[in-house]
């Protein structure tokens, strides 16, 4: 298996789910490090089709334990995000710029998020 099939392959993993497709289009979006209640509120907005707000606590609730528990840390441990613990900041990295493209067209792809996914 050669390095392209093993990067399309990991981009396919990453974008299987539709918070972490959320999650990767804000980071392309704003080019910089992001809160998790950023992500959090922007996966409320862009999944749930509702302000922060407007949101119940329970999906405040479910979306942050997942984020923190299941898709952080998947993008962590592929190297495209770095998630400083202590300040709660999830920061794209240099393996994300190296698959961002391909990250992108997925993500465009996607019919049920419209572009650009913004906070």
């Amino acid at each position: 298996m050669n390095e392209s099939t093993t990067e399309f392959d990991t981009v396919l993993d990453l974008c299987r789910n539709q918070h972490r497709r959320i999650v990767l289009a804000v980071l392309a979006d704003q080019q910089r490090a992001l809160t998790v209640n950023d992500l959090r509120n922007t996966v409320i907005k862009h999944n749930h089709h509702k302000l922060i707000t407007e949101a119940s606590p329970e999906d405040i609730t479910q979306v942050q334990l997942v984020l923190n528990q299941v898709h952080i840390p998947k993008l962590e441990a592929t190297g495209v995000i770095k998630y400083d613990v202590d300040r709660q900041l999830v920061e794209a990295t240099e393996q994300f710029d190296k698959l961002e493209p391909h990250l992108s067209t997925i993500i465009d792809a996607d019919p049920d998020l419209e572009a650009p996914v913004e906070l």
